[in-house]
């Protein structure tokens, strides 16, 4: 667990919201000088509590305008089988996010595709063919209503 005081907080937060905000921007809005925060940057980052300078990207506007959330359910719930899985799914560019979840299903997947039959072609790829995969079922993303949990913030529709 790593220690973090009010100005880490602050830092964390702005980050979040904006990554490509300048320094001397962040240093300003919390109150610490610009190489205080450069310091606390690279710290965050080393520490690992900042994994990634993202962007996130309105999947409309590059070919990817369907989102699917899918339920997997596994034949055995085995670690084998389990890992097995996880390691092929990274292989599908369809995927933008998977997880390993408990209750009835034993994975989350987001999957973003242009249209049905793409949808159609991946399943039959990714899931179809896969021996460990007992089931799945597909919900159907009708509007984006936080894409980002850290930024909160409501995605424009295209």
């Amino acid at each position: 667990m790593i220690d973090f005081d009010d100005f880490d907080r602050r830092l964390l937060a702005l980050v979040r919201e904006d990554n490509l905000q300048p320094a001397r921007i962040l240093a300003d809005k919390v109150g610490l000088s610009l190489s205080a925060v450069l310091r606390r940057l690279r710290r965050l980052r080393e520490e690992k509590v900042i994994v990634a300078d993202i962007a996130v990207v309105n999947p409309a506007l590059t070919g990817s305008a369907l989102t699917m959330h899918v339920l997997v359910q596994m034949q055995q719930a085995g670690p084998q089988t389990m890992d097995s899985f996880a390691r092929e799914i990274v292989r599908h560019p369809e995927i933008t996010g998977a997880w390993d979840v408990t209750g009835d299903d034993d994975f989350l997947l987001k999957v973003q595709v242009g249209t049905m039959e793409d949808y159609d072609r991946f399943t039959r790829r990714a899931l179809g063919e896969d021996k460990g995969v007992h089931s799945f079922k597909t919900l159907i993303t009708i509007r984006h209503i936080i894409e980002n949990e850290a930024a909160r913030r409501p995605l424009r529709d295209s």
